[in-house]
């Protein structure tokens, strides 16, 4: 009887740990992702093994994501090739990968017309609001929460980004 009850004690011990939230940063073991590719005509991000695809997903970019964001504020999304440069446990829209937006080349082109580039780029989640546009950031490339654990997962710092038209 005794058996008994410390084994439904148990029992019930492990079903209730079973039952708590579920952690957001979770563990890859697969191929190394060797390259992100945003398709920004296609709204998609690819992220690939050398050649391989080994994901891909619809992203939202900035509400005015047609060419190359030249300027804070302007609404769109960078082209050109960049790198990963670190991962926000805290980020405001769940998880968030720093692309390292703007590099020098955009720094230099924002103070030629005497404005800023902006900055602060990310791969991230959310919004936690409603949204009722399809691109609605001020220049990032959003997915789903649930997609951007496992992108967070996949993805290292250092990793280069191509974000094409």
């Amino acid at each position: 009887m005794r058996a008994f009850r410390l084994l439904l004690i148990l029992v019930i011990a492990l079903g209730l740990a079973a039952c708590g939230p579920k952690s957001k940063f979770l563990k890859y073991r697969g191929p190394e992702v060797t390259s992100v590719q945003i398709h920004k005509a296609e709204r998609r991000m690819y992220l690939l093994h050398d050649q391989k695809v080994l994901k891909s997903y619809d992203v939202a970019l900035g509400f005015a994501p047609v060419g190359h964001k030249q300027f804070e504020g302007d609404g769109k999304t960078p082209e050109g090739t960049y790198y990963m440069t670190f991962k926000n446990p805290n980020s405001s829209y769940h998880l968030s990968l720093y692309i390292n937006y703007p590099n020098v080349v955009d720094k230099e082109f924002a103070e030629s017309q005497g404005k800023k580039p902006g900055g602060e780029i990310f791969i991230h989640g959310g919004p936690k609001r409603k949204v009722y546009q399809r691109d609605w950031t001020e220049g990032c490339v959003a997915v789903t929460d649930k997609e951007i654990e496992v992108i967070y997962s996949m993805v290292n710092i250092g990793t280069p980004v191509h974000i094409l038209p």
